[in-house]
């Protein structure tokens, strides 16, 4: 590979996704420098997560009819990697770090989950266009369901000795009520009518799915100010490793395994190579292990994808040339 030609394609990539980091930059000044208080954070997440991307979500998949079909074996590349880094995570948290179950739970989890919604579907579209969001959409809508459901059968486990139906019903029922997912579902729904939305419900739906990205990422700015790197640095840097590096890596033998084409790839790739997730340090916090390590984790792999999802998806680009 010719190193003036990749640092050029390098260069036009990181061009692209500069405005992605610079409204989390923005975010960050608020909450860090600005004195804008951690309740702002609170309340322009909950305005995305119900409101916003739901929105952008509905009217991608409200849609859906007029996009050509989505292979599904890209659900097979990216959950069956999430399982191998995951089982790897559980090893590596025992025997290198000596954590029990629940925080290597925790621990594995970091390597997979994925700030898919925040940071992955605002990149899906710069680097590789709206025609990936239907398979996006496709990965978030399985994406709390098996990544949850796979940590609270793990977490069960390792209090109980086994696991139960109750549990895994209220994690499936608490998916179902995510907006996401009911924007995603209901779109869908539309979609198999065959006709485009009435104009009195695009209009607005429109508008507010075009401010989803850009308000989302002033929103993570804001969340990862109040974050602070302040221990288990050893163990981040491992989750890190898991998650910007093995995690994609696999999700792209994967798919080459599979024979899947070139756009569905790079969307799971893009989304596997994306910076752990709040959802990680949301479980840290709940099972009180890890928070530390969680926290770091999401600052330094928020920083570091800045680089390597665009080096991905040129090496990814000149694969498929």
């Amino acid at each position: 590979m010719d190193t003036t030609s990749f640092l050029g394609q390098l260069t036009q990539q990181m061009i692209l996704s500069a405005p992605l980091f610079s409204l989390i930059a923005l975010g960050y000044c608020l909450g860090r420098f600005a004195g804008w208080p951690e309740s702002a954070s609170s309340v322009f997440n909950r305005f995305c997560f119900t409101v916003a991307l739901p929105c952008m979500l509905f009217k991608v998949m409200s849609k859906f009819w007029q996009s050509p079909p989505v292979d599904v074996r890209l659900l097979i590349a990216y959950f069956g990697s999430c399982l191998v880094i995951y089982v790897v995570g559980r090893v590596v948290a025992k025997s290198l770090f000596r954590l029990d179950a629940i925080s290597g739970s925790v621990f594995g989890l970091g390597g997979i989950f994925s700030n898919n919604v925040m940071l992955g579907t605002p990149f899906a579209v710069i680097l590789l266009g709206q025609q990936s969001l239907p398979s996006v959409a496709l990965v978030l809508v399985f994406n709390s369901l098996i990544l949850w459901t796979l940590v609270t059968v793990s977490v069960e486990w390792a209090q109980s000795g086994s696991f139960s139906v109750k549990g895994i019903g209220k994690t499936l029922l608490n998916v179902l009520r995510n907006p996401l997912i009911i924007g995603i579902f209901t779109g869908f729904a539309w979609s198999m009518t065959g006709h485009p939305l009435p104009k009195f419900v695009d209009g607005p739906v429109s508008m507010l799915g075009q401010i989803a990205a850009p308000l989302t990422l002033v929103t993570l700015g804001m969340s990862l100010s109040h974050y602070k790197i302040r221990q288990g640095l050893r163990e981040s840097a491992a989750i890190c490793l898991m998650k910007l590096v093995l995690m994609p890596g696999l999700i792209w033998a994967a798919a080459l395994m599979l024979g899947l084409p070139q756009l569905e790839s790079q969307v799971v790739v893009l989304l596997g190579s994306m910076a752990v997730g709040v959802n990680v340090y949301m479980m840290a916090q709940k099972f009180k292990v890890l928070q530390g390590a969680t926290a770091t984790s999401m600052l330094i792999s928020t920083i570091l994808s800045t680089v390597t999802t665009p080096v991905l998806m040129i090496l990814m680009s000149r694969f498929y040339a």
